[in-house]
């Protein structure tokens, strides 16, 4: 370094030391107004999460509108703001130790963050931290799968669980803007039951050409993805080098490390977007063309020549106008799913006319002369009632309470899943079977005591509202066991051709979209909360049911997850009973439990009576 004469540095050097200091300083200024004061620790009840979530949701559709616009450099920029966002990180432990279904569950370190301590030293372990991150391996444990088997899950430690959910928030929108109309797996906004829609509305019309259906499953997709090509199609963004990071982390089952040179493990919450970038461009390569329709409708109109091809996730079926169509599509795909690690089951692919039948996602469906039907397929109707069976006999012993607790998530949410569709007779057939079950339950709970004396201690007309008097339930607490048949049959409203949450020109789109949306079975009081508050929670205008943009592909987790999701809620008196409030409807709201703890928390710093926000109408 040059000094002066006398040792000190000259004028030159000063100027630009100091002007170096100022650049560092108003940078740092910068960054603390987007990604919040550095030398503040987080509280987490003084967190104002309706805040956070704004940005978030604020950042992602600038994002994804700078992908529209084909401005890469804006992109690559705002995906790096948001992997720095202070609030990325806040939102991304909430999602991951609170709203998550499985935020109890640790991966190979133990660890989880299940208090509000310890939820704010994760996030202040994460936002400060300066040192090269590495990624851990994932812990595999095998869950139960609809046919039986065993599916394989790997469960990252919970810092990287974290650190995926804020990767995804900075690439989700950017594929959004490019994912193909029809992707109706793992997206925000979309699910299982836009998928069934898409089914029928190309097969149900009278005229309908295509009829040929390949029927195709792929032999296990999370398992196999080409890393290399993966990588590709990830080359500019910002966090690639995590991405690869997790990837190559490896695996650890029965205290045994094994590499993962292929594949992205089941279980990472970053994982099904990385199938879903893996397996983008399947339409196009199955031969799928679209007219366009403006913003917000591209590809909503599919040219008449054309297959049509429906994918959830790593399901997908494609609907040809001939059988030698449907076989040339295969050999196509066969082709493109080559370099991507990729194959067809061909035990399980076959290439069928409607008329036939095919099962998709647990749905049967079938065509008989004009008409198509779509129901509850035969494997799904006899997996829940096997399923009923087991449970009831494993209750043998219990008290009609417990009998209630067990198998209420399990009429409900099975119910729930397949409300879109022609149900009515199954769920009156089931509505029967379980009748049986309960009855030999209360007839080997009293094997001494009469028929009729059984049907008058258990069975009665609980629900006030209905004129049934074979509902089985509970004398001493007034508890009754909900019967399929009580769901409602509601026609799903099909997702507009590409249209995404992150598209800032269709929030108008979604909100109304949200409020037409039919409601998870729950009480009825909540029911009305949920309407009244659009769906919304007041404290954090968060969606109430917790990870409902991302719904399950099938009725057992659909009914796990619903389960879950309800023990999320909170019934709020917005006035409080020791200040006089009363149990009355307009005194309740329906919030998320974790912002009614924040609340009580901050019970003693602000004004208990503070208005909930303006727009959802609730004063």
């Amino acid at each position: 370094m040059k000094r002066s004469g006398d040792g000190t540095r000259t004028d030159g050097q000063v100027g630009r030391r100091e002007g170096l200091m100022a650049r560092r300083v108003s940078e740092s200024r910068r960054s603390s107004r987007a990604n919040g004061p550095e030398d503040v620790r987080i509280d987490w009840h003084s967190v104002d999460w309706a805040e956070c979530e704004d940005h978030v949701r604020r950042l992602r559709r600038r994002i994804f509108k700078a992908t529209q616009e084909g401005d890469l450099k804006k992109v690559r920029n705002l995906q790096k703001l948001m992997l720095r966002s202070r609030s990325n990180t806040l939102v991304s432990v909430r999602r991951v130790t609170q709203q998550s279904t499985g935020r109890k569950t640790a991966g190979i370190d133990g660890e989880t963050a299940l208090t509000p301590k310890e939820r704010g030293r994760l996030a202040d372990r994460i936002q400060r931290s300066e040192n090269p991150w590495k990624a851990r391996p994932v812990r595999r444990v095998f869950i139960p799968k609809a046919n039986g088997k065993q599916r394989p899950l790997g469960i990252p430690v919970i810092i990287d669980r974290v650190l995926q959910n804020r990767v995804k928030n900075a690439l989700e929108p950017e594929w959004e803007a490019r994912f193909e109309p029809r992707s109706y797996g793992f997206r925000p906004g979309r699910g299982c039951h836009d998928a069934i829609e898409a089914i029928y509305n190309t097969m149900a019309r009278k005229g309908a050409t295509r009829l040929w259906v390949l029927d195709a499953d792929l032999a296990a997709a999370f398992d196999r993805i080409n890393h290399a090509k993966l990588l590709d199609a990830l080359s500019m963004f910002p966090g690639r080098s995590m991405i690869r990071g997790w990837l190559r982390a490896g695996v650890v089952e029965e205290g045994r490390l094994m590499r993962t040179d292929e594949g992205t493990p089941q279980g990472g919450v970053i994982s099904p977007l990385l199938l879903n970038v893996a397996l983008h461009g399947m339409e196009t390569a199955a031969g799928s063309r679209y007219r366009h329709a403006g913003a917000g409708n591209r590809g909503t109109f599919t040219a008449r020549d054309a297959p049509v091809l429906v994918r959830y996730a790593d399901d997908f079926v494609a609907m040809c106008r001939s059988e030698e169509e449907a076989h040339r599509v295969k050999s196509e795909l066969a082709k493109w799913l080559e370099p991507r690690g990729l194959r067809f089951n061909e035990e399980k692919t076959r290439v069928v006319h409607v008329t036939q039948g095919f099962d998709f996602l647990g749905f049967g469906v079938r065509r008989y002369g004009e008409k198509l039907v779509i129901r509850p397929s035969k494997d799904a109707v006899e997996r829940v009632r096997e399923r009923l069976k087991t449970e009831v006999k494993a209750l043998y012993g219990s008290n009609a309470g417990g009998v209630l607790r067990k198998l209420t998530p399990i009429t409900r949410g099975w119910a729930a899943y397949y409300r879109t569709v022609v149900s009515s007779r199954v769920f009156a057939d089931l509505d029967n079977y379980m009748w049986v079950l309960t009855y030999k339950w209360a007839k080997r709970a009293h094997p001494l005591k009469s028929k009729d004396w059984i049907v008058k201690r258990y069975f009665g007309r609980f629900n006030k509202v209905r004129q049934d008097r074979w509902v089985f339930g509970d004398r001493l607490s007034g508890a009754y066991l909900v019967k399929f048949s009580w769901t409602r049959i509601v026609r799903h409203t099909l997702v507009k051709g590409a249209a995404s949450v992150d598209d800032p020109s269709l929030i108008e789109y979604w909100e109304k979209r949200r409020r037409r949306k039919a409601p998870p079975p729950m009480d009825k009081t909540s029911l009305s909360l949920a309407y009244r508050q659009r769906g919304l929670c007041p404290l954090c205008r968060q969606a109430l049911i917790a990870g409902a943009e991302y719904e399950p592909d099938n009725p057992r987790e659909w009914i796990n997850w619903f389960a879950a999701s309800k023990k999320m809620l909170n019934k709020h008196h917005f006035e409080y009973r020791r200040d006089g409030g009363s149990d009355e409807k307009k005194n309740l709201r329906l919030v998320h439990a974790d912002c009614h703890r924040q609340l009580h928390a901050k019970d003693g710093r602000r004004s208990r009576k503070q208005e909930p926000v303006k727009p959802l109408g609730l004063a």
